[in-house]
This record gives structure tokens, C-alpha cells and sequence, in this order.
């Protein structure tokens, strides 16, 4: 039987590691995203006129955050404890095994969940929705509990990690899927990536050398991104052991990469946790065999990895038309049409079904099968075996569940599948138990990026001073910073509105209204360094859409200057605090109302947070976060130094 023991808590570890950059990202933007004074604040999204009972207000909106009347706090106040307590509990569970159990799973799912249901158009992403996922998941995969000698191993562990990697696949295959299925024609002439860089959400530090790359290489780039996508995920549910680990050094090349030409917050670091899915014991403690045979065997999957590999290069080189020039560079284009492409899918997604139901069905076969045979006593056996169905039966549900989003990559697929599932899937929807994943299916900004200036000014006729955000492109001279994984919401979200119209994102309204009012939560998370208008506000407020470009190879050298940006028009007019449409749309949002916030009646648990709240806020949220990430190394290094453990 395959052990995963060690590996199973490696990922769970990392999974903690994953929470704890959420949990403490989210804390520091609490005050300015959903503050009473923020921009959406969270008490919007609960009601607590009348007297229902706290069984029908979860009923309503299942979020701990119904526990602030209870706490004697305000929701604003509520949210920092979950975040607090979400934070405590992921440290807890990196630093050490002993808490990495599913009770603690079940807390740390629990109380981002509850931030989740409150956070709005600031936490509709798709990773936040995968990390709830991969959370859920670690509730089934972790043990009851760590016993305090030696380490718990059950036939069933291969079973519940198999789902790791079924998530891996859905969200690595489908995220390809979406790049071709949308007919997007930057992905399908291959001049993707020559745009991708200069136009992502938050460009990393290389985004910019990464951009002046030759452009036969982008799109040779761009082939290889799409080969990692579509067909590589193929390759997890491989039987041997290396296709496997080389399809894990395939993910770990690809992530890293977009690790350094781009700000993805944590996600990229959660992807890579999952990868973990696609190791085994083996892979960390590998036995050494004396025996002629087993080197056979060796020398055997070697050459079957290199045969399948081959394979792979050799359908990129025929379906990519790649072909060597005589001025060294590889010349690239697709060999097939969109057509084809839709026609093929259908099929692709047929055999994804199969391979998955082959490859759950063999790990459950040797799972029950080493249940009855390995465990000594006719009671542990019994017990073990029973364990061993009910995580089998788990497992079936998660996947047939998980089946329904995965099939609409494809709509004839849809109706194909069991209206049993598809109600199922419904009652565990809102959970966000199983999810679909098709990130940015088109390539945006193809005439140039576009970027929201927002302008303050105390005359109507100028001069107009600009606002400048901490991480999204403003100032040409400012380069890019390295921000992940803590995820900045407000420059995300100016990312996507700048896609759209302000009647589009009604929350920029209230963005509008706060620097109108100079409200010190949400000036806290632009860039305070030099105030345009000091302590004061400014009368009037605008904003307009500009072009952004990466400054030219040539022309950087020469200057300080990173981009070039051109004036649009104008995104939203001038508003002033006392406009009255302006008003009363906020009026109408419920970010404005007259009656009083709750009051906080729990004065010590107020102080404690207010304290805490002044220290961090002195800290820049990317470094808070590492400094922490840090600390709990430092405790690990220190603990195995003082306290030497026996090898796992």
C-alpha cells in the first residue's frame, strides 16, 4: 500500500500556512473595507431587528459574525476576533503536528467561511472559493487527533488525499480549458503572454523585463502554459510514480514563475500546497534495494517517464506546428481550429470522468482491501474497515458532487449528468464545498491597461491633485512591488472596475464619499505617504480612465520612468460630500444611515482589540505578514534543535 503519512502532514501544514496569510490579510483591511466607517460595511449584511433566533439568523446567513450582541462588540469588532482567532489557530497549526486535526480544520473553515459571507464584492474571488475548498477537504483528510507518541496511518488516508489531487486537476485543467473555450484571440494566436504581463491585476516585480522577452519566445511560453494546463493535469492520475513527480516539478516551475511576474496574493502558494497531492512517503524516504529486480523495476519507470514525456513534446510539436528557424528561434501557431477544439472537448471531459472513477475506484479497492489485512485484532479490523467505507462514501459524494461545475466547461455535458447530483450540488453550493474554476477567460487590455485615477481638488477649476494606491499602477515612476501573498481587495477591485463602468461597481460611490470625508480607515489603505491635502479633505472629487503601457527597453535606461499612460476620458464626474444623488444612493446602499451603530458594551475585549489594532496598523501588511511567517519558522527550527524528534 502507498503511505502518504508524511506527506498528508506536510500538506496539511502548508494548508495552515495558506490560512494565515488569509486570516491576517483580511485582518489589517478589515477597518477600511468593512468598518462602520469603511467602504461596504459589514453590518449591511446583517439584520438584527426583531428577535429571531440565532438558529434562523444562521438560517439567514450562516457567519459567526451573529455572535457580536452576544460578545458585547459591534460587527466591525466581531470580524477582527474571527480574523484573530482564524489566525491564532493556522499558526498553531503550522508550528506544530498536534494541531493539525480536523476539529481544528472544521474551526478554520468555519470562521473563514463566516468572513467570507460578509466580505462581499471584496471576497467574490475564485481563490478564496478554492481555499475554502482545499479547507473543507483538509477536514476529511486530517486525523481525529495526533497521539503524542507515534503517528496515526489508516487505509482510509490514501482515499480522502486522493481528493487533493482531483481539485488540483479540476481547477489546472479547467483554467485552460477557459482560455481556448472563449475564443479569446489572444490566446489563440499565441500573442497571450506578449500582453499578459504589462495588463494582469497586479503586475510583480520582473512583470517588466518579463514583457520586453523576445516575442517568439512569449508565444513559445504561451504554448508550453497551455500544454501545462491542458494536458500535464492528465499525467496526475498516472500510475507510475515519476510521471507523477515530474508533473509536480512541472507545477512548482509554472507557479514559481508567475510568483515573480505577478501579485496573486496566495493563491499561487495554495496551488503549489496542492501539488503536494501528487507526491507519496516515497518521494521524501526513498528505500534502497540491493535486489537485481527492484533496480529493473527502477530502470523500467524510468524509461516509461521518459516515454510519455516524449509523447507530450512530441504532440506539442505537431499540434503547436513548432518548427526551429534558421535565426535560432522557434517559430510557433496553432494546428487546429476553434471548432475542433469544442468537438475534441466534449470527449476530453468524457475521459476526465473515466480516469477519475478508474483512479478513485483502484485507490479505494487497495484502501479497503489493506483495511481487512492489515490491522491485527478482529475489533481494530472491523473498526478500521468501517472507517474506511465512511470516508469511501465521503469521498464518492465529494467527487459525483464536484462533477456538476467540472462538466459545464462543455454545455452538452450538463445534461448528462444525474438530476440526483445536480440537486445535491445545489444544497452544497453556497457552502463552497466544490466549485468551478475558470479564471479570466479573455485577455483584457489588448489597446492598453486601464487604470481608475481618482482626483481631489478644492476648486472645481483645479488644480487636481491624484490619490495614489499602495499597489496598483498610478504614478509612471513608481515599479512594481512584491505584494503576495497578502491581497490588497481595494486594488484588486479597481482592477476589475476599470473593466466596466462605476454604475457597474456601486461601491466606488462609497470610496468616492469616504476621501470626500477624509476618513482615516480607508485613506489607510491608499498610499498616506505624501497626503495631497494633508489633514483636510478635499471639496470635490473625480476620476478618469487612462491607457497604461510598460515603458520600451530603450527608453527605461534612459529614465525613471516604468510606464506611459494616456488619457481615455472620464470614468465618473465631479462629486461633492454634499451631493445629494450621491447621498442618497449611499442612503439607498445602507452604507449611510442615521440610527447609531451598535453600541460595544465589552470594554476590556474593545481595549485589547483597539490596542492591538494601533500596533499593527504600524506595519506594512506584506512585511507583518512575512515577519509572522517568520516567527513560526524560527519556533519550528528552535523546537526540533531543543527537542530532537525521532524520524517521521
Amino acid at each position: 500500500m502507498i503511505e502518504v503519512r508524511y506527506t498528508r502532514n506536510l500538506f496539511l501544514r502548508g494548508i495552515c500556512i495558506i490560512y494565515l496569510f488569509a486570516f491576517v490579510s483580511f485582518y489589517v483591511q478589515i477597518p477600511g473595507l468593512y468598518g462602520d466607517n469603511g467602504l461596504l460595511p459589514a453590518r449591511t449584511q446583517l439584520d438584527f431587528k426583531g428577535k429571531p433566533s440565532l438558529l434562523q439568523k444562521f438560517s439567514q446567513k450562516p457567519t459567526l459574525a451573529w455572535f457580536a450582541p452576544y460578545l458585547g462588540l459591534n460587527v466591525e469588532y466581531t470580524l477582527d476576533v474571527i480574523a484573530l482567532l482564524g489566525a491564532v489557530i493556522s499558526f498553531l497549526g503550522f508550528i506544530s503536528q498536534r494541531f493539525c486535526t480536523w476539529p481544528i480544520f472544521m474551526a478554520l473553515w468555519s470562521l473563514y467561511y463566516s468572513l467570507y459571507q460578509v466580505g462581499q464584492v471584496f471576497m467574490q474571488y475564485q481563490w478564496d472559493t478554492l481555499l475554502l475548498e482545499a479547507g473543507f477537504l483538509c477536514i476529511l483528510i486530517a486525523p481525529l487527533y495526533v497521539p503524542a507518541k507515534g503517528k496515526i496511518s489508516t487505509p482510509s488516508d490514501t482515499v480522502t488525499f486522493w481528493c487533493v489531487r482531483w481539485l488540483l486537476f479540476r481547477f489546472m485543467f479547467s483554467s485552460g480549458v477557459a482560455k481556448l473555450a472563449s475564443g479569446c484571440p489572444a490566446w489563440w494566436s499565441l500573442d497571450a503572454l506578449s500582453r499578459h504581463f504589462e495588463v494582469q491585476c497586479l503586475p510583480g516585480v520582473f512583470a517588466w523585463f518579463a514583457h520586453h522577452i523576445p516575442s517568439w519566445y512569449l508565444r513559445l511560453t504561451t504554448v508550453t502554459t497551455i500544454i501545462f494546463e491542458l494536458v500535464i493535469p492528465f499525467l496526475y492520475f498516472f500510475p507510475n510514480r515519476k510521471v507523477r513527480q515530474v508533473a509536480f516539478y512541472i507545477q512548482i516551475y509554472q507557479y514559481l514563475h508567475i510568483m515573480a511576474t505577478g501579485n496573486w496574493n496566495f493563491r499561487d502558494f495554495l496551488v503549489i500546497c496542492l501539488s503536494i497531492g501528487l507526491l507519496d512517503d516515497q518521494f521524501f524516504y526513498k528505500k534502497k534495494s540491493k535486489h537485481e529486480s527492484s533496480r529493473w523495476k527502477n530502470h523500467l519507470s524510468t524509461l516509461v517517464c521518459i516515454l510519455v514525456y516524449a509523447a507530450v513534446v512530441y504532440g506539442t510539436i505537431v499540434f503547436y506546428r513548432l518548427r526551429l528557424l534558421d535565426n535560432w528561434t522557434i517559430q510557433s501557431e496553432i494546428g487546429f481550429t476553434q471548432q475542433e477544439f469544442t468537438y475534441y472537448l466534449g470527449k476530453i471531459i468524457v475521459a476526465s470522468f473515466i480516469i477519475g472513477i478508474v483512479s478513485l475506484g483502484f485507490t479505494v479497492a487497495d484502501s479497503i482491501t489493506h483495511s481487512l489485512l492489515s490491522t491485527k485484532g478482529s475489533i481494530n479490523t472491523i473498526i478500521t474497515f468501517i472507517t474506511t467505507v465512511f470516508y469511501t462514501i465521503a469521498v464518492c459524494l465529494i467527487f459525483a458532487t464536484s462533477l456538476v461545475p467540472f462538466s459545464s466547461l462543455h454545455p452538452s455535458h450538463n445534461i448528462t449528468i444525474p438530476t440526483q447530483v445536480k440537486h445535491m450540488y445545489m444544497k452544497v453550493e453556497p457552502y463552497r464545498i466544490v466549485n468551478g474554476y475558470t479564471l479570466f477567460r479573455r485577455m483584457t487590455g489588448l489597446d492598453g491597461r486601464p487604470e481608475i485615477i481618482i482626483e481631489g481638488s478644492n476648486d472645481i477649476d483645479g488644480p487636481w491633485k491624484e490619490y495614489e494606491f499602495l499597489y496598483k499602477p498610478g504614478n509612471v515612476n513608481h515599479s512594481m512591488p512584491f505584494v503576495a501573498p497578502h491581497s490588497p481587495r481595494l486594488d484588486w477591485q479597481m482592477w476589475f472596475a476599470a473593466l466596466g463602468t462605476y454604475h457597474q461597481n456601486p461601491w466606488i460611490m462609497s470610496l468616492t464619499y469616504r476621501l470626500l470625508s477624509n476618513q482615516k480607515e480607508v485613506l489607510a489603505l491608499l498610499n498616506n505617504v505624501e497626503k495631497p491635502f494633508g489633514d483636510k479633505p478635499p471639496k470635490y472629487v473625480r476620476a478618469n480612465l487612462y491607457h497604461y503601457h510598460f515603458v520600451p527597453w530603450e527608453r527605461n535606461w534612459n529614465s525613471e520612468s516604468w510606464w506611459t499612460r494616456e488619457k481615455v476620458g472620464e470614468y465618473f464626474p465631479i462629486f461633492s460630500r454634499d451631493h445629494p444623488p450621491l447621498l442618497e444612493y449611499l442612503k439607498k446602499l445602507n452604507i449611510l444611515h442615521d440610527k447609531p451603530t451598535t453600541k460595544v458594551t465589552n470594554k476590556v475585549m474593545k481595549t485589547v482589540l483597539d490596542s492591538l489594532r494601533m500596533l499593527v496598523e504600524k506595519i506594512e501588511p506584506s512585511l507583518l505578514i512575512w515577519s509572522i511567517f517568520t516567527a513560526a519558522c524560527a519556533i519550528i527550527m528552535t523546537s526540533k534543535t531543543t527537542h530532537p524528534s525521532k524520524k517521521k
